[in-house]
């Protein structure tokens, strides 16, 4: 049965380089939550409700079809806010998918400072995977709202999850978090 591998944390925080890599050494599929977005926003507005409700639809149903496939797993990228109770029945119908099937789920949670993500935003990598914040003065007004607005990550022991893992990637490349995860769970 394939895994699930649920990388979250706040914008910018390096969750598509890590899964990236992730993926590189492991043989995960990587869906980034960016792969969704880039397609729908081309035809939807963001903040409008026809969006939001495809962009929920097409990923359950890619994480539908892939808990049936023979495949080792799949990484999915995304933010995840604490505090709404609507995004945490979201991950746990994801979760359910791949569990009902016999599929083992990771919950790994990364976290950075301000400082540092606001670095990260600006990257090739970033802006290369994602059209959507190659406005940079925008992207980056996004993140310091987002900082006042939703809560981004968890409270410390919030999260009871059996495979669970959080790290503090500040300072820490994309290629030793994806090794410190791979070793953790052994992918």
């Amino acid at each position: 049965m394939p895994k699930f591998v649920l990388i979250c944390g706040p914008q910018a925080v390096g969750k598509m380089t890590v899964g990236q890599e992730l993926a590189k050494i492991t043989g995960l599929k990587l869906l980034h939550n960016h792969m969704t977005i880039e397609v729908l926003t081309k035809i939807f507005d963001y903040d409008k409700e026809t969006y939001r409700k495809l962009n929920l639809d097409f990923r359950t149903q890619i994480f539908e079809e892939f808990s049936k496939s023979n495949q080792y797993g799949i990484i999915f990228t995304t933010c995840y806010d604490f505090n709404l109770e609507e995004e945490t029945k979201i991950i746990e119908k994801w979760r359910n998918i791949f569990k009902q099937r016999g599929g083992e789920c990771y919950f790994i949670e990364l976290e950075a400072d301000l400082e540092e993500r606001l670095k990260r935003n600006k990257t090739e990598n970033r802006l290369l995977n994602k059209p959507s914040k190659r406005n940079i003065e925008w992207s980056e007004n996004d993140i310091l709202k987002s900082v006042r607005k939703y809560r981004l990550n968890s409270y410390s022991g919030e999260i009871k999850y059996e495979n669970y893992l959080r790290i503090d990637n500040t300072s820490i490349s994309a290629k030793d978090v994806a090794k410190m995860i791979k070793e953790k769970f052994s992918l």
